[in-house]
Order: C-alpha cells, then structure tokens, then sequence
C-alpha cells in the first residue's frame, strides 16, 4: 500500500508542478508591440486579397520588426551643452517664438514694476512697465539667455542678441 501511496505522491508532485507552471503566465512583455504587428496586419491585408509571395513578404516584414530591440530609456546619457557660436543657432527657429518673447517681456515688465532700474531712457509713450519691456526687448538690451532643451536632455544656451 505504500508503492501505492509514493506513486501517488510522485503524480501528484507532477500534476502540481503542470498546475504551477500554466499559473506563473509571464505578462506579455511585448502587449504594445503585438498589437502593432496585429494592427498593421489588419491594415495589409484589408487593401486586398494577398497572394501567396505577398503574404510571404508580409510575415518576413513582421517577422524583422519583432527581432528589432526595443530601447525604451537611454540610463547612459548625459545631457550636454550644445555650444553657441555667434549666429548659430542649432535648436530651435533663428528667432525668438512668441513663447519666448512672452516670457522675456513678463518677466522683466515684474522687475521694472518692483522697482529694477530700466536698461533703457524711458521712452515718452510708455505707460505702464510692459510697454518699457517691450522696448527693451526689441533693442536687445536686456542681459538674459535663453535655454532651449531638445527631449533627449541635451541644450543650448543662446544669449538674447543671437537672435534676428
């Protein structure tokens, strides 16, 4: 009766170690890629009907984009300075975005109006520190920099008479 019960135990250990292995299911790594390749499947093959080569063609394509490593952080990198040289200006448009200039011209319109003294001889027409701002803005006089960032960290410091 005890073979019995040791053969017993020995299936059971069996069975048990079937019933662990379809219970530990990896989470699909790859669930965005898969349904990529699916989507892109699915638009192919809706067009028309695929012949033979095509088709083959088409597993060979799905086949190479899913060898392809998927990089989703780049830890390594350290974002650098890209240097400005007089007139290159190597992010971004040659002149400063409406963004910018908002910036520029808010900021310094607080400093005048808590009492920063104006870089310019106050012209006639100004009635409020904006429109001092303003003026100094478009005569390049105010000392800032602008920083301009590019998504893998990397920047540019750009003083403000580089610009057009």
């Amino acid at each position: 009766m005890s073979e019995s019960n040791d053969q017993e135990l020995v299936v059971d250990k069996e069975s048990e170690e079937e019933v662990t292995e379809s219970l530990e299911v990896e989470p699909e790594a790859n669930a965005g890629l898969t349904k990529a390749m699916d989507t892109y499947r699915k638009l192919i093959e809706a067009k028309k009907e695929l012949t033979e080569k095509e088709q083959a063609d088409l597993e060979k394509k799905l086949k190479e984009i899913e060898g392809r490593e998927i990089i989703e952080t780049d830890p390594t990198h350290e974002p650098v300075e890209i240097p400005a040289e007089k007139g290159k200006i190597t992010i971004g448009p040659p002149t400063l975005t409406r963004f910018e200039k908002a910036r520029i011209m808010g900021a310094r319109a607080l400093q005048l109006s808590l009492g920063a003294p104006p870089f310019i001889a106050i012209p006639k027409t100004a009635r409020i520190s904006l429109d001092i701002a303003m003026e100094e803005l478009e005569k390049r006089v105010i000392p800032i920099v602008i920083r301009r960032v590019l998504p893998n960290g990397d920047y540019q410091n750009i003083p403000i008479d580089y610009f057009k």
